[in-house]
């Protein structure tokens, strides 16, 4: 094969082929039309007779116009239109000998002078490829091109083409000319053709780049810090999807960061806040640095069967516990730093344990409570009573607080108070006050603190509510609607006592003093439980009327009737030797 790829058995089978006419392939040059532009000068179309073959005749060609146009026998050689004639037996020879022009050959017996052009190349101007190219044009030229193949060679003179010396291998590498990645090897196009295609840099360069390398090869330049970054990047992805696989690993399967012990001794106080769930505790402990993860100590609690019993408060615990021993501890009184309000404890006495928590000056806290008591979150229903000396009386509501150094009074009363409201408002106080013949919930309050005051053990609640009502009623005629309770007398002196003497009470007209004036006092007196607050709402109804601490502390007697109460008095008087 040829670099045309043929061999030279057959004749080139294609007027556009370079070879087409070559002489070199059968001993004869086609012939050179000569053709001029328009400029008025003759043009001339050399014609060759046709030649007959077998049953093959010729016959009249006829153009537009009855132009003639010169016919082509089967090799591409023209010949000149026949006229009509009979046809002739198939062993006949050429009417006319063919007229050809002879080529020009130098002494080598090369043909000189231009190759004949294509008669079937015509273009859209010259449809039948008969007309000449306009003024200007030109035919293609297939060797003219700068980077075109030489002219081809007849196939007696053609040489083999020399065989390309093989390229020296390498030892460990191939290297960039052979396979290896230019990011590697660090090659660097010295002649400053990087961005230069391949198709441009000419066939010496492509097919003869061995040459190229023989006289000064180019060192292979790799770089060192190429492959440290991407061993570094392939080891810190291996790493990262280590990382991250161990940690989904330990967080679906594996246990919670925990510490051990009981703690490393130092104490913290932590505040949690109300209403926090596992989670939210969990967090709390986590961020003073008690216990070492959220979901061990979720763990811990839901391990222990009182750990949902755990409630808000303050709480003295240790740094670097384990979850259980955390929970254990915060189960236990020892850990509660609370601020804790007992039932039916009075105002004044709420104030002072407020000062200490909070370790400020005494009476601080009875100051801001008398300045700003407006400003503290009260109902509408709980303002603008008359004769009332301390407006929270009953509204700070008996619970456990978080109270720390540092927090403000006005906070902690406010905290409190709306502990209160949102109680009273759950019972629906403003509805069933009415019901149970009160004015407004003011008064409802009122009565649960007299319950909580008067009441010895939560058994007798719902007996003294009773009796409080049933002392006020317009129809009583035994106390004519007067309660001649000792605590209001006794709030009203801010006092505790028992052995109180007629004179005395008699003597003082105060509002409070319920042995002279008829009705509630103007307020509560304390800060009712929930005990409390419950009896004042179901009284029994069995007639009681008058009740009697029998041993002066914690035994409380009833009666209905004032003789019944006298009985009570005289047990009194010899519990107490008079």
């Amino acid at each position: 094969m040829t670099e045309y790829g043929r061999g030279p058995g057959s004749e080139p089978w294609h007027p556009d082929d370079p070879l087409y006419g070559d002489g070199g392939w059968g001993g004869q040059q086609a012939a050179q039309q000569a053709q001029q532009s328009y400029g008025g000068q003759p043009q001339y179309h050399p014609q060759q007779p046709q030649q007959q073959y077998g049953d093959w005749g010729t016959g009249e060609q006829h153009g537009y116009g009855d132009q003639s146009y010169p016919q082509y026998d089967e090799y591409g050689q023209q010949y000149a239109p026949q006229q009509p004639q009979h046809q002739q037996p198939q062993h006949q020879q050429h009417q006319a000998p063919q007229q050809h022009q002879q080529p020009q050959y130098d002494q080598n017996g090369w043909p000189t002078g231009s190759y004949p052009q294509d008669p079937y190349a015509g273009g859209p101007q010259d449809p039948y490829a008969q007309q000449p190219a306009p003024y200007g044009g030109e035919q293609s030229d297939y060797y003219g091109a700068p980077e075109a193949y030489p002219p081809p060679e007849p196939p007696g003179r053609r040489r083999p083409e020399p065989e390309r010396e093989p390229e020296p291998g390498t030892d460990w590498d191939p290297g960039p000319d052979q396979g290896e990645h230019a990011f590697f090897a660090g090659s660097d196009d010295e002649d400053g053709r990087d961005g230069e295609p391949d198709d441009r840099r000419g066939r010496g360069e492509r097919r003869g780049g061995g040459d190229r390398r023989g006289g000064g090869k180019e060192k292979k330049r790799r770089s060192g810090l190429a492959c440290l970054v991407v061993v570094a990047v392939f080891g810190g992805g291996l790493a990262g999807v280590s990382y991250f696989g161990y940690q989904f690993y330990q967080d679906r399967f594996g246990s919670a960061p925990d510490f051990a012990g009981s703690g490393n001794g130092e104490q913290v106080t932590v505040t949690i806040p109300k209403g926090s769930g596992g989670y939210a505790i969990g967090q709390v402990l986590k961020k003073m640095g008690v216990v070492k993860s959220v979901d061990a100590f979720v763990a811990a609690q839901a391990a222990n069967p009182d750990g949902k019993n755990i409630q808000d408060g303050v709480y003295t615990l240790q740094k670097e516990m384990s979850a259980a021993s955390a929970v254990e501890l915060m189960l236990s009184p020892k850990s509660r730093d609370n601020l804790i309000i007992a039932e039916g404890k009075r105002n004044a006495a709420v104030y002072e344990l407020i000062d200490a928590r909070l370790e400020v000056e005494k009476g601080t806290t009875a100051k801001v409570a008398e300045t700003r008591w407006k400003t503290l979150g009260l109902p509408d229903w709980a303002v603008n009573h008359p004769n009332v000396k301390d407006p929270l009386e009953g509204f700070l509501f008996p619970s456990s607080y978080a109270v720390a150094k540092g927090q403000k009074p006005e906070d902690v009363l406010r905290q409190m108070v709306a502990r209160a409201t949102e109680k009273y408002e759950s019972l629906d106080f403003e509805t069933k006050a009415k019901s149970l013949g009160l004015e407004g919930p003011w008064e409802l309050v009122t009565v649960a603190s007299l319950v909580q005051a008067e009441g010895k053990t939560h058994d007798d609640f719902r007996k003294m509510s009773e009796v409080i009502y049933n002392r006020l009623k317009p129809t009583n005629t035994e106390t004519n609607q007067k309660l001649q309770f000792d605590s209001t007398f006794n709030y009203l002196l801010g006092q505790s006592e028992i052995d109180i003497s007629e004179s005395e009470i008699n003597s003082n007209p105060d509002p409070y003093n319920t042995y002279t004036n008829k009705g509630l006092p103007p307020g509560p007196i304390g800060n009712p439980g929930d005990d409390a607050l419950q009896a004042a709402l179901k009284p029994t109804r069995d007639g009681w009327m008058y009740f009697v601490a029998t041993d002066g502390m914690d035994k409380t007697e009833f009666a209905k009737t004032i003789a019944e109460h006298q009985r009570l008095v005289d047990k009194f008087n010899a519990s107490r030797g008079n």
